[in-house]
């Protein structure tokens, strides 16, 4: 017989068996990501577990006192349709309550993701290829180091709904390579790269100008060791979107930038690349 069904926190154990579900959807993320992205909100991960076993999971990340990111929305193959999935979704919307929430939608989901009160405001594209790299960088463009991450934190906030800094000293570190742009002292743009199960990701790619987020993009694409680059690029951003197909990359698959509540305030203009799927 099988035991009633319960919401709990995940471990950092539970959100890497996660990561390994997602792994076997497809989804490809990146081989280190779990401990990161529980630095981002250690009791934002739920589970629904049943008989001591985790039967469907999500992230439900708490930005600020204002806004939420929901993703990794996953059962278990062989315990669907019995409804833990939305056991654990109703869990993480009221973790969530009272925030502006954010998702990135597939379009086979984004019907019913409108029915519950989410709204799209632009959408993006992963792009994929080899990219041979800028063999020696620009001055300017340097690794990033532990004193620069409170100037990489406040720049990121152009570009991302709340302040992150727990996240961002995790996600700025190795494993993960990642890159400044560093001018008169100041920063204009960063980018990280990440393994993951196929080839590297590259999120976020935050910059000024396309010029500027090329350059970050040539210096971690030159430590890929020629694996598969993919980066996911919001619609909008068609001049880099172009430069990338003259490289060879190939626009895969969409998603759409979803929210309920007001949207945030965002530079749009200066986003090239999205952090994650999972976390926003």
């Amino acid at each position: 017989m099988t035991g009633s069904p319960s919401i709990r926190p995940l471990a950092l154990s539970d959100v890497e068996q996660l990561l390994s579900w997602a792994k076997d959807e497809g989804w490809n993320p990146g081989l280190d990501d779990a401990a990161a992205f529980y630095a981002a909100d250690p009791d934002g991960f739920l589970g629904c577990f049943v008989d001591g076993e985790m039967a469907a999971g999500m992230s439900a990340v708490r930005y600020g006192s204002d806004f939420g990111f929901i993703g990794l929305y996953i059962s278990r193959s062989d315990r669907r349709g019995k409804g833990y999935g939305r056991q654990v979704w109703d869990a993480g919307m009221a973790l969530l309550d009272g925030r502006t929430i954010g998702l990135d939608g597939v379009p086979e989901q984004q019907a019913n993701y409108r029915r519950m009160g989410f709204a799209a405001v632009s959408e993006t594209f992963r792009w994929s290829g080899v990219h041979a790299g800028t063999a020696t960088p620009a001055p300017d463009v340097i690794d990033v180091m532990p004193s620069l991450l409170p100037a990489i934190a406040a720049f990121d906030r152009n570009f991302f709904a709340e302040a992150r800094q727990a996240f961002l000293n995790a996600w700025l570190a190795p494993p993960r390579v990642a890159c400044a742009l560093v001018r008169n002292g100041e920063i204009q743009g960063y980018a990280v790269a990440r393994a993951c199960h196929d080839g590297v990701k590259i999120g976020p790619l935050f910059a000024q100008c396309p010029a500027d987020a090329r350059l970050l993009l040539g210096a971690l694409a030159a430590t890929s060791g020629g694996q598969a680059l993919h980066i996911d690029v919001p619609a909008g951003q068609t001049a880099f979107s172009d430069d990338l197909r003259a490289h060879g990359f190939v626009r895969g698959f969409a998603t759409a930038r979803m929210y309920k509540g007001p949207p945030p305030a965002l530079n749009q203009a200066g986003i090239f690349g999205i952090t994650s799927l999972e976390l926003g």
